[in-house]
C-alpha cells in the first residue's frame, strides 16, 4: 500500500520535496525558512501567479505527476519571458487531499525540476495545505537584465505580428483526450508538457519589440487583449500558419476545421510580439498579421465567428 500524504504530514512532506529540487547560485536563503531569498541584479524583479486546479486545468486519469509539474512551470515562466525576461526562480503552493500518494507530491516536484533546471531556474519555497482538490499555485520571478519590460500596451499601427513556438497543439490534444483516445501520442503529449521557447522572449526585447505576450487562452484571444492595451487594431492572416499533419488527421477525425484549434486553441504558451516592419526577423519567428489604426481582432479583414479562445468565467 503506498504511503499519503497523511503519513507524512505538512513538514514531512516539504522536506521530501524539496531534497528533490536543486537550488542555483541566484538563491541566497532559499527552501525552510519563512521567506526565500533571491539575487535581484538587475535591481527589478518580473513576478507572476497561475493557478492549476484539478478536474478544471489538469486530471490525473490523463496527466502523470510529472506531466503536471512541467506544465504549472511551463505556464508561468512562459509569462515571464513574454515580458522580455529571463526566469529565475519559481515559488510553488499545493493543496492536495490528505490520502494523496506521496509519489504523486514527489512526481509533482520532479516536473518541476524537469522544467526549471535547463534554464537555471531554482524552485526556492511555497507552501503546502490540505484540500478537496489538488491545486498547484506557481509564482515565478524574472529578470529583465537591463532592458526595458516588454508589455501588451505598446503595439503601433504599422508594426507587424509574430508568433514564435507551436499553435493547436495543445488544443488538438486535448479534444483527443475528450474523446477518450490516447493517440496521437504527438497531441496527447502536447496538451501534458507545452513545448516553450523560453529564450525567444528576451531575444524578441532585443529585436525591438513593441509589445508581447505568451499564447495561454488562444492566439485570437491573447493578441485581443493586446488591441486593447495598445488601442490598435490587429488583423491576422490565416494564409500564414501551415496545419501539421497530425493536427489536420485529428480535425478531419473529429469533424473540426483544424485552424480554429490554431487561431483560438490555448495553453501552447507559444510567443505572439510585434515589431516594427522594418525589424529582420529569426526564422523562428513567423510573421502572421499587421497591427492598423482601429480597435479589436480581425482575420482576413473579417470578424472571426465563433469564440476567440479561452474564458475563465465564460465571458468575451
Amino acid at each position: 500500500m503506498s504511503e499519503k500524504i497523511a503519513d507524512l504530514g505538512e513538514f514531512g512532506l516539504i522536506r521530501a520535496v524539496t531534497a528533490r529540487l536543486p537550488q542555483g547560485p541566484s538563491v541566497l536563503v532559499g527552501p525552510g525558512d519563512d521567506a526565500a531569498v533571491i539575487v535581484a541584479g538587475d535591481g527589478r524583479v518580473v513576478a507572476t501567479t497561475d493557478l492549476l486546479v484539478e478536474n478544471r486545468h489538469f486530471r490525473r486519469s490523463w496527466s502523470s505527476a510529472q506531466d503536471v509539474g512541467c506544465k504549472a512551470a511551463a505556464q508561468s515562466l512562459a509569462d515571464i519571458a513574454a515580458m522580455g525576461a529571463v526566469p529565475t526562480a519559481l515559488l510553488v503552493g499545493l493543496g492536495a487531499p490528505a490520502d494523496l500518494p506521496v509519489d504523486w507530491a514527489l512526481g509533482l516536484a520532479d516536473g518541476l525540476r524537469d522544467e526549471c533546471e535547463p534554464l537555471g531556474v531554482s524552485v526556492v519555497g511555497g507552501d503546502v495545505v490540505q484540500s478537496d482538490l489538488v491545486v498547484v499555485a506557481v509564482t515565478a520571478l524574472g529578470d529583465l537584465a537591463g532592458r526595458p519590460p516588454v508589455t501588451r500596451g505598446g503595439a503601433r499601427p504599422g508594426d507587424v505580428v509574430a508568433v514564435c513556438g507551436r499553435l493547436g497543439w495543445a488544443e488538438a490534444g486535448l479534444r483527443v483526450l475528450s474523446r477518450g483516445f490516447r493517440s496521437p501520442r504527438v497531441l496527447v503529449e502536447a496538451h501534458r508538457r507545452p513545448q516553450v521557447q523560453y529564450d525567444a522572449g528576451p531575444e524578441a526585447a532585443s529585436l525591438g519589440a513593441t509589445a508581447m505576450c505568451d499564447i495561454s487562452d488562444g492566439l485570437l484571444a491573447d493578441l485581443g487583449h493586446v488591441a486593447s492595451a495598445s488601442g490598435v487594431a490587429v488583423d491576422v492572416d490565416p494564409a500564414a500558419f501551415e496545419v501539421p499533419d497530425p493536427i489536420r488527421d485529428a480535425a478531419a477525425a473529429l469533424g473540426v476545421e483544424p485552424l480554429d484549434w490554431i487561431l483560438t486553441g490555448g495553453e501552447d504558451n507559444a510567443l505572439a510580439a510585434t515589431f516594427p516592419s522594418d525589424v529582420t526577423l529569426p526564422q523562428r519567428w513567423r510573421v502572421v498579421g499587421r497591427v492598423a489604426a482601429g480597435e479589436g481582432i480581425t482575420v482576413a479583414g473579417a470578424g472571426y465567428e465563433g469564440s476567440p479562445g479561452h474564458a475563465h468565467f465564460g465571458g468575451s
